[in-house]
């Protein structure tokens, strides 16, 4: 164990002015470099599980879980930061308790979390949790419940990486896109995701008043990808108007201009071109 001198009091002590000093460095460290606010914050699950969008959970019981893939926490996100460093003196009693009983060796019971993807999220033991990582252990045990969510959390890092999720959870609702096509539609700013929702509703639209019949939405999402997008991205990648965006986001910005600019809603190499032509000078 960090700082073992044969006095474990002593010890216990000094790994929470250890643990609270490393807070503080990292938080100054963070205004240094003008990193977002909530870059040491750790994530509350409650609002991960909204962006998400719950659909079931179930009890995995007792399990050995790493202890980098705890993120969150249900209830203290205000007592410790990212890496469960505390953020004040406050829970330094009950910290230092527990650290002397780790350095005696003494038993100290799992933690309780909840499982989304590979994250977890402390429900029960977030004192414990802060004291393995001043110890610099690796694993702990912990009873784990797995929560199901309409999205997986690939990416979410940060709070701010919520919104982002919570907009994509919003727009295949409204666009029910599955497999191939779920995956190939990505944007990086969520309000794209509220205009390309609109884009496609109108599209959807405009093909039942053509057809003169009804279509639910999750044939207009299959059809609007096979149809309109997929083609369409290809004759932008031809012209070179992708660029550094994703598909998706090349689509909505060409579409967009192709519009107000040429006051169509055909595709064709012709607007294509001409939107290029347009576009770069």
């Amino acid at each position: 164990m960090r700082g073992d001198t044969g006095f474990p009091r002593a010890d216990a002590e000094h790994d929470f002015l250890r643990a609270r000093r490393r807070q503080v460095l990292s938080r100054l460290a963070a205004w240094l470099r003008r990193e977002p606010d909530d870059v040491n914050i750790m994530l509350p699950f409650d609002e991960v599980v909204a962006a998400l969008g719950r659909q079931s959970e179930r009890r995995l019981g007792l399990q050995v879980i790493r202890l980098d893939s705890i993120v969150g926490s249900v209830d203290r996100t205000r007592d410790f930061d990212r890496r469960f460093r505390p953020t004040s003196v406050r829970v330094r009693e009950r910290w230092q308790r527990l650290a002397l009983a780790q350095r005696r060796g003494e038993s100290v019971p799992p933690i309780e979390v909840y499982r989304i993807g590979d994250l977890h999220f402390v429900n029960d033991g977030h004192h414990r949790v802060s004291v393995a990582h001043a110890l610099g252990l690796r694993t702990i045990d912990a009873y784990v419940t797995e929560v199901r969510t309409k999205l997986d959390p690939y990416g979410v890092r940060h709070r701010g990486d919520l919104i982002v999720k919570d907009y994509r959870r919003i727009f295949l609702e409204r666009v029910p896109l599955v497999g191939q096509a779920r995956a190939a539609v990505v944007m990086s700013d969520p309000w794209d995701y509220a205009e390309l929702g609109e884009s496609i509703e109108a599209w959807g639209f405009r093909l039942m008043q053509d057809e003169g019949r009804f279509s639910d939405r999750a044939v207009i999402a299959q059809r609007w990808f096979a149809e309109e997008f997929t083609p369409v991205v290809g004759m932008l990648r031809q012209a070179d108007l992708v660029g550094e965006r994703t598909e998706a986001e090349a689509y909505l910005v060409v579409s967009g201009e192709r519009y107000r600019l040429i006051r169509t809603h055909r595709w064709s190499d012709e607007v294509v071109n001409a939107l290029r032509d347009r576009m770069r000078s």
